[in-house]
């Protein structure tokens, strides 16, 4: 069987701003269904490797192509078809306070090019359902808890069927047992066959799922084995 092509594919790349240089040397290669834990420091630039992936910041040097689109040749008009085949999750949420859940997702497949208002209607019910939110459309995101919130941004970033999700975060709300369930959830997407990559500062949890884990250190993004970096696991 002929193997998959690479979801992320990034060769001698250097990322930041052109006077602010926060990662160099990036060499690295993802592929469809890895689940990976993306770790470091505030400051290290974990935020900035998630906005070059999906073109909020450019590619200072090297060759970089995600979803099979060149970030290097990636005009700005042609940014959001980059992004609707990925699916990104905030610590935040950033849901829409002024309507409720279905409403919220709705907006989104409006945005990204669902006509169909009945298809439209039928693919958010079929998300809710992935997350285990099937009786929670007609919600108003303050009437959930912060775990469900968290839950619906997980649904909206998976509309499109995406072949990579990016999370920042997505945790750091949340308390010890929501949060185990937001990553079992990421980890089970990824068993489907969608890239994950998730920032975290949520170390405990690494060594109960079978994942890669990078580390942003020292200006270099690296697996964690070829650093000195040791994760430091509460008992």
């Amino acid at each position: 069987m002929e193997a998959s092509a690479p979801i992320i594919r990034i060769q001698d790349g250097v990322l930041g701003h052109k006077d602010n240089v926060v990662l160099s040397q990036v060499n690295l290669t993802i592929h469809p269904g890895e689940f990976i834990y993306l770790i470091g420091k505030t400051g290290t630039g974990k935020s900035s490797f998630l906005k070059t992936l999906y073109a909020d910041i450019p590619l200072i040097e090297g060759c970089a192509e995600v979803c099979g689109m060149d970030l290097n040749k990636l005009r700005r008009r042609k940014v959001p078809l980059l992004r609707r085949k990925l699916g990104i999750v905030f610590q935040d949420f950033e849901l829409l306070s002024d309507r409720n859940v279905l409403s919220n997702l709705d907006f989104v497949l409006r945005a990204t090019g669902w006509k169909k208002k009945a298809e439209r209607k039928a693919r958010a019910e079929e998300v809710l359902e992935l997350v285990g939110l099937g009786t929670k459309g007609y919600k108003m995101p303050h009437e959930l808890s912060g775990g469900e919130q968290q839950r619906v941004a997980i649904a909206r970033a998976l509309l499109n069927q995406p072949e990579l999700i990016l999370a920042d975060e997505p945790t750091g709300n949340l308390d010890p047992e929501t949060t185990e369930g937001i990553l079992q959830l990421l980890y089970q997407i990824s068993q489907e066959g969608t890239a994950v990559i998730m920032a975290t500062h949520d170390y405990a949890y690494m060594k109960r799922l079978s994942t890669h884990v990078l580390v942003c250190q020292d200006g270099r993004l690296r697996p964690s084995d070829e650093l000195n970096f040791r994760i430091s696991v509460p008992q």
